[in-house]
């Protein structure tokens, strides 16, 4: 009874004071926003946006260490835990994104700008609406490039409790359709979007143009190159495969956009004389023209441990795990020599026999300046401290050389040299190259920047300059534009060729340059499944240079008295922890729809082969 006279007493009390102060009950809590505090506060909305800034998705991108090792351009070589990626096929699943939730949460925010903001301006509410609609037609992007034609849904969906569902169930739209509401959407918002051109990190006119630019590529290859494969994929209600003819609308669509930007008020960085060292500092330095649109970081606030994974062995800070991208020698092989000829590394002459070369960085001398930007390889140096990357020597023993590595690295070998360098390469081991080289590309060289307690602040670039040359010169090319040269030229010429290096183009020649420009950036996947050929380059097969991961490792020639004594070979490796050839399906051109999506809405047609 006395806990419920206490009772009564409190409840009287507050009431006799609400009788007085009525306006206590109107209060606004203290731990809770309202929508229309929200819809009316352009700070608020900003803090919003940026979590969908944020929520922006990726396959392989925004350091995404392991899957940059899922293809052919490197290998894992970090932690045992993680060896499936070198033993993994492409899952009917792999790729798969299916996010009616950002969509939804995208859709009900633009319903909220229109009903709920009273107080902005109508250049504010221009501004919001248009990111939102960005981000909108980016995640639809992402998804059609993934998963084919997709429900285009535009406005936020309520269940009525009625008991029938189907107003709810959107069928798929075509493919076509997908690029075309992307496109439109672009269009309509792109001026809105100017107000943030002084911005790299908020959608701006140019990130839109550069959407478009890469969305309408996409749609213009699929167009032309499924129609080229011996049965084309394609479902009958066209939600797979986009008609041929539609091919070219799509390229000058592309090009439109990409020379739009082109002409804008971005440049090609060239800040460093270095050709190889500015290729490096055009995404590690927050400076200069190149970047168009990024996802930004900075120590103390958000940062990320890319260099952290993936620092050189020798150059580890407080960390022993580390080295986990083992670049192949497929990749660096793809990288031409600045004389024009192929960038196949010159390991033994005609006969079959070693090539010795004074330095162990000689074998890579006079290529493409764009390989030193991207792979640490021996001779090289990071943070201005030459790497250590030596895999042993090699003692000529009865007419051979016998090629033998120290079990420990960095320990000398018995004439008192290096036997098996601090960075190994050491076959089969774990935080260490397993090939010979190291990632350079997107690992932070700053202080402090591969500690757990610091970590890497440089941005990830959604858009860059360097692919809208490409975007331009592919769709030129396809359309049989003059102009297409030049633009590939231009970016041969930032990497240390000689102007005008070209004279023709060809498809090989374009497809190269994307892979060698663009590399880690989030674009091979995709481009090889949109021209038609990822079943080609990864085909399953032990003895492809692409579906296999192989290496090169530097011995030091213990051969007395002869002119190659003290000098380096290199013998290519298949490592070992390596086990099994990518091999992608053409079931893997387009995911796999979740089977609760189907199950949840029968109006959705399945992907072939699934």
């Amino acid at each position: 009874m006395k806990k419920l006279y206490i009772t009564i007493a409190l409840l009287s009390c507050l009431c006799m004071n609400s009788c007085k102060h009525d306006e206590w009950f109107q209060r606004d809590p203290k731990t809770t926003i309202t929508d229309e505090q929200l819809w009316n506060d352009p700070k608020l909305i900003t803090s919003l946006l940026a979590n969908y800034y944020n929520r922006l998705p990726t396959l392989h991108g925004v350091f995404n260490t392991g899957g940059m090792t899922e293809l052919d351009d490197a290998m894992w070589s970090g932690h045992r835990d993680q060896n499936w990626r070198n033993d993994f096929q492409f899952g009917d699943d792999y790729g798969r994104y299916w996010d009616y939730g950002f969509i939804r949460d995208i859709n009900l925010s633009l319903e909220n700008l229109e009903t709920q903001s009273i107080t902005l301006t109508t250049a504010q509410k221009n501004l919001f609406r248009a990111e939102l609609r960005f981000f909108r037609a980016f995640v639809y992007f992402e998804m059609v490039k993934r998963m084919g034609g997709i429900p285009i849904i535009q406005s936020q969906m309520i269940y009525d409790f009625s008991g029938d569902p189907t107003p709810l169930q959107v069928p798929r739209s075509k493919e076509h359709e997908v690029y075309d509401f992307i496109y439109s959407e672009l269009e309509a918002i792109k001026e809105d979007l100017a107000v943030n051109n002084s911005s790299k990190t908020r959608a701006n006119k140019y990130a839109a143009l550069a959407l478009e630019s890469r969305a309408m590529l996409y749609a213009g290859s699929l167009a032309k190159y499924n129609s080229l494969m011996a049965t084309p994929i394609s479902t009958p209600g066209g939600e797979v495969g986009i008609p041929v003819s539609m091919a070219s609308n799509y390229y000058n669509k592309s090009l439109a956009a990409s020379q739009e930007i082109i002409a804008g008020p971005y440049s090609l960085y060239n800040s460093n004389p270095d050709k190889g060292a500015n290729f490096y500092d055009m995404l590690n330095r927050k400076t200069g023209n190149e970047v168009i649109f990024a996802k930004d970081y900075a120590v103390g606030t958000k940062v990320h441990r890319f260099a952290y994974d993936n620092i050189i062995k020798s150059m580890t800070e407080d960390n022993e795990s580390s080295s986990s991208i083992s670049p192949s020698l497929s990749f660096v092989e793809s990288f031409n020599y600045l004389d024009g000829s192929k960038g196949t590394i010159r390991d033994r002459d005609a006969s079959g026999n070693y090539i010795a070369y004074s330095g162990i960085g000689d074998i890579f001398t006079g290529r493409d300046a764009r390989l030193y930007g991207t792979v640490i390889y021996p001779g090289s140096t990071f943070r201005n401290n030459p790497v250590r990357i030596q895999a042993g020597v090699a003692v000529w023993n009865n007419g051979a050389y016998q090629l033998t590595t120290s079990p420990e690295l960095g320990r000398n070998y018995t004439d008192g040299q290096v036997w098996t360098g601090f960075d190994g390469p050491q076959n089969d081991a774990m935080d260490v190259s397993n090939t010979g080289f190291y990632l350079r590309k997107f690992v932070s060289d700053a202080s402090a920047a591969s500690t757990r307690g610091t970590s890497a602040s440089n941005w990830w670039p959604w858009f860059r300059l360097g692919e809208i040359y490409l975007n331009a010169a592919e769709a030129a090319f396809e359309l049989n534009r003059p102009e297409a040269l030049g633009y590939v030229n231009s970016i041969r010429e930032r990497a240390g060729f000689s102007a005008n290096s070209l004279n023709a183009l060809t498809t090989d020649i374009i497809r190269n340059e994307r892979r060698i420009e663009l590399a880690f950036e989030d674009h091979r996947y995709f481009d090889l499944k949109r021209w038609r050929i990822a079943h080609i380059v990864w085909d399953g097969s032990e003895n492809d240079a692409n579906a296999v991961v192989r290496g090169l490792y530097g011995y030091r020639a213990v051969r007395p008295g002869h002119p190659d004594n003290g000098k380096y070979i290199y013998e290519r490796v298949r490592p070992n922890r390596f086990r099994r050839a990518r091999f992608f399906r053409l079931a893997n051109y387009y995911s796999s729809i979740d089977q609760n999506v189907l199950n949840n809405n029968p109006k959705i047609v399945r992907n072939p082969f699934h």
